[in-house]
């Protein structure tokens, strides 16, 4: 028989089960899972990714709700087992689902969350950090004075490319892909050119006032240009980041064709997903093309990377850090409490047949307010929904309204000064 998992017990008495698959920054998800009276068991077991039959385990015959991560395969095994337990919410502490059939989980009644919004600028911030390292070799200058090796100034040590005036390309300009543009273009007064289906006015709109506050001080003005295809920006961009959700049309997006279409100096960054990229063929074209540098965050096997690319001095490699800030792990793990105690313990927030997936807090958000004006039996039991109500509609107004000011929501810690 295998060895029990190691967890720890919150409330122990609670009249609401709730698993954690791992143990999660700060205390006020937990705080808001134990006021509610949730039994909240979090698993410390010290194995970096949980397999299959450990999830069952900690599962067991009576679980309301999961908070899992997106190292876990949460698919036909793992939703029926849970659905067996009575289990209704199941909640990825990520932006990302990728990890998630929701098929499965429609078919099981679960319904799904993610923590979106909340990750956005800091995500977004990583992006920017691997853009300025590759463009200023600042990995490659940092290990050649730890290996001793410098003995003075030369003037062609360690060149890189300057970013002011150079072109920034954005595929994927949705929250992340905007806050990232905009970080480039304002930081660094970049052009930008970027591909979407749908079109960023919010960005555009940024793009030309900062452009004519420029111009109107005597320098020269940013532009931008929505492309009318991927390849466009592949061609003209001198950094390009990848902002796609990963589905079977974005899959190895970036291949050994699309490689050869950037420029032999181009700078590529991905805080994506992974298997966005064709890990083989970067290789392949980082071997050959010296110059040209990438940035990631994510990789096509993690935590695996493909043979190689840890040799090349031309990547940068970090391990999935995106998100990794105080203020927004804490937030994230807000966020997944708040899917699970909405979704898992009212009985009548929704039937089988039309489980909802994925369940995003803002959706929380806007049925709390349907409920709170309508006639009929409301999905929140009354001893709590007017501060579940109130917790949402502080965490929602922070993260939609990206109002990132100290302490404008008691669950979410407050930002350094």
């Amino acid at each position: 028989m295998a060895k029990p998992l190691q967890i720890e017990v919150y409330n122990p008495n609670g009249k609401y089960r709730v698993v954690s698959t791992k143990s999660m920054p700060g205390t006020r998800w937990i705080n808001l899972l134990v006021e509610q009276d949730c039994r909240l068991e979090i698993c410390t077991q010290k194995k970096t990714i949980l397999s299959v039959e450990d999830i069952i385990s900690l599962i067991g015959n009576k679980c309301d709700g999961v908070i899992g991560q997106l190292t876990e395969d949460w698919g036909e095994t793992l939703f029926s087992a849970l659905s067996r337990a009575g289990g209704k919410a199941f909640s990825n502490m990520a932006v990302g689902y990728n990890n998630v059939d929701v098929n499965a989980a429609n078919k099981y009644g679960v319904a799904v969350g993610n923590t979106p919004g909340v990750l956005t600028e800091t995500t977004a911030e990583l992006a920017a950090s691997l853009s300025l390292s590759a463009a200023r070799r600042i990995v490659e200058a940092d290990n050649f004075m730890r290996a001793g090796l410098y003995d003075g100034w030369l003037p062609h040590l360690f060149v890189g490319n300057l970013l002011k005036g150079q072109t920034v390309g954005v595929i994927g300009a949705g929250r992340i892909g905007s806050a990232y543009a905009r970080m480039m273009v304002e930081g660094f007064k970049m052009n930008l050119i970027y591909y979407d289906l749908y079109q960023a006015t919010r960005l555009e709109k940024f793009v030309t006032a900062y452009g004519q506050f420029l111009k109107a001080n005597g320098e020269q003005p940013v532009t931008w240009k929505r492309a009318s295809s991927m390849e466009e920006v592949l061609r003209e961009a001198d950094v390009i980041s990848l902002h796609p959700i990963l589905d079977k049309t974005t899959y190895h997006l970036i291949n050994k064709e699309r490689l050869a279409m950037m420029k032999k100096e181009a700078i590529l960054v991905n805080c994506s997903r992974g298997p966005v990229i064709h890990e083989v063929a970067l290789v392949e074209h980082l071997k050959a093309n010296p110059m040209f540098r990438v940035g990631l965050d994510v990789f096509e096997d993690e935590p695996y990377m493909k043979p190689g690319l840890a040799d090349m001095k031309n990547a940068i490699v970090v391990p999935h850090i995106a998100s990794a800030s105080k203020w927004t792990r804490e937030g994230m793990a807000t966020l997944a409490a708040l899917n699970v105690l909405v979704c898992s313990i009212e009985e009548n927030l929704m039937h089988n047949s039309i489980c909802l997936s994925i369940f995003e807090a803002n959706e929380c958000f806007k049925r709390l307010k349907s409920c709170h004006t309508s006639h009929s039996k409301s999905f929140i039991r009354s001893t709590y929904r007017e501060k579940l109500k109130d917790i949402l509609f502080g965490l929602i107004q922070t993260v939609w309204n990206h109002s990132w000011t100290r302490n404008l929501d008691p669950l979410l810690p407050a930002q350094a000064s």
